[in-house]
């Protein structure tokens, strides 16, 4: 099918709007209506094609895939004020998916915001979450507390001190037809993470009105309205901790501290991966995951 401007995937999907409470997502959604839920969630700065190499693997194992726009991102509502991106709200959007389609529980898989939005839906809300995959992603008191440890998670972590600048981050990123945010993803992804006409794809969410805006305001409200979260919550969910060694961004002290904070945790690492683990080891990524999902919990 065609979502937009000619872009498909190998699956049988649909593309539909949800309205929320707060908010209006735009979904795509995959495989039997009567199968279990798995919730798969984008980071930035990408959208529900950030999961196009996970979405056909998951739904013919027979699951019901489910790929939001993340609120800000694409399709979805971009609500201004950052209180609306606050990291409750955000995993709130999570669990009003789940009551839209009738589920009292569902899998969760996120990967780098989506995976702090995982992690924080799963400390808020642990018995709607059946299992939780992350990749490449912190649990977000995790972040604050190295940062003040390590200064080399600092100084790799400056781009979002960049970020909590008014306008001239959007105004630099959109430059050159988003020279810079293409620059970005490449240059912290290995060769054949992402193909040229990818990208053509991602500069039309990246274009949406409102959307560049949107994408921010995650990170200028992680620093200015911030949620408190428990420092060390015991998950007791299965938790499954995927992660490309060689992220420029996010060091492992990251990983080993996030996954002390479950009960019932594993963590693995992809050695000769970068922070784009599901594009760049999509078969490797999808095993993990239908082993970890499929296996009774």
């Amino acid at each position: 099918m065609a979502d937009q401007k000619g872009l498909t995937i190998n699956a049988q999907i649909s593309a539909s709007f949800i309205e929320l409470e707060s908010t209006r997502l735009h979904v795509i959604e995959a495989g039997p209506t009567d199968g279990p839920l798995v919730i798969l969630l984008h980071g930035f700065p990408e959208f529900w094609f950030g999961w196009h190499n996970q979405i056909a693997c998951l739904a013919e194992a027979g699951w019901r895939v489910l790929v939001p726009d993340q609120r800000g991102y694409n399709l979805s509502s971009k609500p201004s004020g950052l209180s609306a991106y606050r990291m409750d709200r955000l995993a709130g959007d999570v669990i009003g998916l789940m009551d839209a389609l009738g589920y009292q529980k569902a899998s969760l898989v996120g990967h780098d915001w989506g995976g702090v939005i995982a992690w924080v839906t799963a400390v808020l809300h642990p018995e709607q979450v059946e299992k939780l995959v992350v990749l490449n992603a912190p649990y977000p008191p995790v972040t604050f507390s190295t940062l003040l440890r390590h200064p080399s998670q600092l100084w790799k972590s400056g781009y979002m001190y960049f970020f909590q600048l008014p306008r001239l981050p959007e105004w630099m990123l959109r430059k050159k037809d988003w020279q810079l945010m293409i620059q970005g993803m490449c240059g912290s992804s290995h060769p054949g993470a992402f193909q040229a006409g990818d990208f053509e794809y991602y500069r039309q969410a990246w274009a949406q009105p409102g959307a560049m805006t949107g994408m921010l305001n995650w990170y200028r409200a992680f620093f200015r309205r911030p949620f408190r979260l428990p420092l060390s919550p015991r998950l007791q969910m299965p938790v499954l901790l995927l992660w490309g060694a060689q992220d420029v961004a996010l060091g492992r002290e990251l990983a080993e501290a996030s996954i002390r904070i479950c009960a019932d945790g594993r963590l693995v690492y992809f050695e000769n991966a970068s922070h784009w683990l599901q594009h760049e080891q999509a078969e490797a990524v999808n095993q993990h995951l239908l082993e970890f999902i499929n296996h009774p919990a």
